[in-house]
């Protein structure tokens, strides 16, 4: 009987470990699209770069990392009262959307090995905590490119 009982429990949680696997599909997946994306042209080694991500799913998903050629060291900043930090990520609200912006939180490029100019791209790569990496072309806008101003 005793030995009835063990095998019956691990068969329950063998099902219950297998219904929960089921429950994290795809569709679970954070939906997330980039708009409005651009770098304004470098006048030093560095620069900044901003975006917005939009969340269409009710899964939230963390900003953790951005990679690039243009650059080995691509960190993001938060702004708060004036004063710039890094962060080790940026929360992406289910339904919602992340906003870098120019005097907001953003996306820094130290020691730039090129200095794009105005009308060329730049490739860099979005790295979540949950969906997979999100390969964009920034177009290089004049250095003193604000759409917030138009």
């Amino acid at each position: 009987m005793n030995r009835r009982t063990t095998a019956l429990s691990a068969a329950v949680a063998l099902a219950a470990a297998l219904a929960l696997t089921g429950c994290s599909s795809e569709s679970d997946k954070p939906k997330l699209e980039v708009s409005g994306a651009f770098m304004p042209q470098p006048v030093m080694d560095m620069a900044g770069g901003f975006l917005t991500i939009k969340n269409d799913s009710g899964t939230a998903d963390k900003l953790t990392s951005v990679t690039s050629p243009l650059s080995d060291d691509v960190t993001i900043h938060e702004t708060k009262d004036q004063k710039m930090r890094e962060v080790t990520s940026f929360d992406i609200p289910a339904n919602g959307e992340l906003k870098l912006e120019r005097g907001g939180n953003h996306i820094m490029f130290m020691e730039l090995k090129s200095k794009p100019k105005q009308g060329e791209k730049v490739s860099i790569e979005l790295h979540f905590e949950k969906s997979d990496p999100i390969k964009i072309d920034v177009p290089v806008e004049a250095p003193n490119h604000n759409p917030q101003q138009h």
